[in-house]
């Protein structure tokens, strides 16, 4: 916390003014913000209790995710979904993507909508 101050002469001070630190073990956290996610792998994190509030420090190296609802569509799955249904290439890639890549919830949708159409 403060450089060239030994950690047990810190937890006392921490401990004086009515502070307690805990260290916390993590693999991996996730900030999930607005348009993307900070991703924290192996950090440091400290839980301080301070006249009954908690908070939490984290410190390390951390990479920015992008949010991508766009699923990967491969050319197999789109010749499944025209194999079940008779729809074009691109309603197949459409029903696809509308489904985040669900190809069974494609396939029922296109259907449904297919049987509609024919009442």
């Amino acid at each position: 916390m403060f450089p060239g101050v030994n950690p047990r002469q810190m937890q006392k001070m921490m401990s004086k003014m009515g502070m307690k630190q805990v260290d916390l073990q993590a693999r991996r956290v996730i900030i999930e913000l607005e348009d993307r996610k900070l991703v924290f792998e192996q950090p440091s994190i400290q839980k301080v209790n301070m006249m009954g509030q908690e908070s939490f420090q984290l410190t390390g190296s951390y990479s920015e995710e992008s949010y991508d609802d766009t699923p990967d569509v491969s050319d197999d799955d789109i010749e499944v979904v025209i194999a079940q249904t008779g729809v074009s290439r691109d309603r197949a890639i459409e029903a696809i993507n509308v489904s985040k890549g669900d190809l069974a919830e494609a396939i029922m949708t296109l259907s449904s909508e297919k049987e509609e159409k024919s009442e």
